[in-house]
């Protein structure tokens, strides 16, 4: 093993190798509640958890590094939390009670994925969070949704009565009534002066102009205009001019589903200078905050080595969303979880969204073992080069039929109608008078269903399951290959939450080390995690079981 001791940065270590007493390094590094000394003793070298004693040199140390202290401690302050991370929503239910439950109750922030749930599930779901986690913060997820803003109203009175203390705001290209109406509710002034945010906003981004909008107070017309309503007090409209619209801002690259597939270390320092410049003007023109909003990272975020990138990168916490899909407690079907756990680095491919299939916009979804990406593309051809369904050509009519959406277009204009009946009547108007509008519609029943298909596991199906999913799933399944976090059964969510702070808390004080001019051996460039279990074969009064079972099973 090799191992030099630390020089002065102006003399460069070019000596041979000291060699390494007899131990094994990676045990004393990743004792992460101890601090580590590297110690010279007679020509040898050693790493010790103790200083040096007389006699011997200190040539390079690093102090504990728990994963509790990666990032700063007012994220963990603020939300309550043992750690700087943070499971976001995945939509339709995905990351459901039983997600946020385990991780909530393990000390990590997790947000609710409530975008798509109809208002009776979304209701049931915030009331058994309300019981189970009383006094454990969590989040749920607030979707901008600018084709029916009355689901963003929805979204906010079942989280004001369930006395939900944070929402995830994702999607928002400008502030709404409804998510000032929810920050602003929460603010009150204490007795000595001091302002209370009783409602935490985490805002998701990708471009700095949208950061900007969370990054100042909510627009002096908005809170004019919730004031006048009546949806607001005098005292909270006041406050609500001195507080950011977010506590938090997360910056997210390149991920699943909905994503501008930016480099995160390229739009995180931007978003990063961007704070610093509105703080310093506040500042300069005395202009009241009451605090300064931190930013996160999301996107890629799968592997220890991403978690400290990212860290290193200026980001004051994380967010993890594709590896959380494979996990026991997410509530997607048991099969997609297998199909997840095979997914490679080159297995993501972009498609047509539902929600804004007319305006070209795509999400980013697994391709193995699925048709949906392929077909999804076709649904948008047909939509760009025709302007109704009965401009179709009978091949074409029947190819969408029988081998995509698998019903009569008839068949799915009528429940497409029905559904609209009863959710949004405008659009109905709309799609009688304007066939092109009906032709997406019926498309986007496919886009929709794609997706239900997928979180319910239908094998009927399964060849047009709409799987969200980033290239971290495709990081963390290489990362995780033969260790105890392989297989899906093994894949719990605060399990691999714990790994990856561990793991970037290891990385970061490794690369401390060699910064200092320390050279550790190869053994010791990865973080370690658990074997696989070993299994033994069965006996004749031992049944096989499958190797994966569902906890809804």
């Amino acid at each position: 093993m090799n191992l030099l001791p630390a020089r002065p940065p102006a003399q460069p270590v070019t000596d041979p190798p000291a060699r390494l007493r007899g131990q094994d390094p990676y045990a004393t590094l990743a004792d992460l509640e101890n601090p580590v000394y590297v110690i010279g003793d007679g020509g040898t070298v050693q790493l010790s958890a103790r200083p040096p004693a007389g006699g011997q040199a200190l040539l390079a140390a690093a102090a504990p590094l728990p994963p509790g202290r990666l990032g700063p401690a007012a994220f963990r302050a603020h939300h309550g939390v043992q750690a700087n991370y943070m499971a976001g929503a995945m939509a339709g239910g995905i990351a459901g009670t039983e997600l946020v439950r385990a991780l909530a109750r393990a000390g990590y922030l997790a947000s609710f994925g409530a975008a798509g749930l109809s208002a009776a599930r979304l209701d049931a779901a915030l009331g058994t969070l309300a019981r189970d986690l009383p006094d454990t913060p969590y989040a749920c997820n607030l979707i901008h949704t600018p084709s029916a803003p009355r689901l963003e109203g929805l979204c906010v009175d079942l989280c004001l009565r369930h006395r939900v203390r944070c929402v995830e705001a994702s999607a928002f290209v400008q502030l709404t009534p409804d998510l000032v109406r929810y920050r602003a509710t929460g603010l009150r002034r204490g007795r000595d002066g001091s302002v209370t945010v009783g409602h935490r906003v985490v805002a998701k981004v990708s471009l700095p102009q949208t950061a900007e909008m969370f990054l100042r107070p909510a627009p002096e017309a908005l809170v004019a205009e919730l004031l006048r309503r009546g949806a607001l007090t005098v005292e909270q409209a006041e406050l609500a001019r001195t507080v950011p619209m977010a506590d938090d801002v997360t910056v997210e690259a390149d991920s699943g589903g909905h994503t501008d597939r930016r480099a995160l270390s390229v739009v995180l320092p931007a978003v990063l200078a961007l704070r610093d410049r509105i703080g310093e003007e506040r500042t300069r023109t005395s202009m009241p905050v009451v605090s300064a909003v931190r930013v996160g990272a999301a996107g890629g975020i799968g592997t220890p080595h991403a978690v400290a990138a990212a860290f290193a990168l200026g980001a004051e916490y994380v967010v993890t969303g594709s590896v959380n899909q494979a996990t026991v407690e997410a509530a997607t079907g048991d099969a997609v979880k297998r199909l997840l756990a095979t997914a490679d680095l080159t297995d993501c491919l972009m498609a047509p969204a539902a929600d804004m299939f007319e305006q070209g916009v795509t999400v980013q979804v697994l391709g193995r073992g699925t048709l949906f990406a392929g077909r999804a593309a076709l649904l948008h051809r047909l939509y760009r080069d025709h302007d109704s369904l009965d401009d179709l050509s009978a091949e074409q009519r029947r190819h969408l039929e029988e081998r995509v959406l698998g019903l009569p277009v008839e068949e799915v204009w009528r429940q497409t109608r029905a559904y609209l009946g009863t959710h949004d009547a405008t659009r109905l108007v709309r799609a009688d008078t304007d066939p092109k509008h009906r032709m997406a519609l019926v498309f986007r029943w496919y886009l929709a269903n794609a997706s239900r298909w997928a979180t319910a596991g239908d094998q009927r199906r399964s060849s047009d399951w709409q799987i969200w999913c980033g290239p971290a799933m495709g990081a963390f399944n290489q990362w995780t290959r033969d260790t105890a976090l392989a297989e899906p059964d093994g894949r719990h969510a605060a399990d691999i939450a714990r790994h990856l702070m561990r793991g970037a808390a290891y990385l970061t004080r490794l690369h401390h080390l060699r910064s200092s001019g320390v050279h550790l051996p190869p053994s010791c460039d990865q973080y370690r995690l658990p074997p696989a279990r070993r299994v033994p074969p069965p006996t004749d009064a031992e049944p096989r079981r499958p190797p994966y079972q569902s906890v809804h099973s």
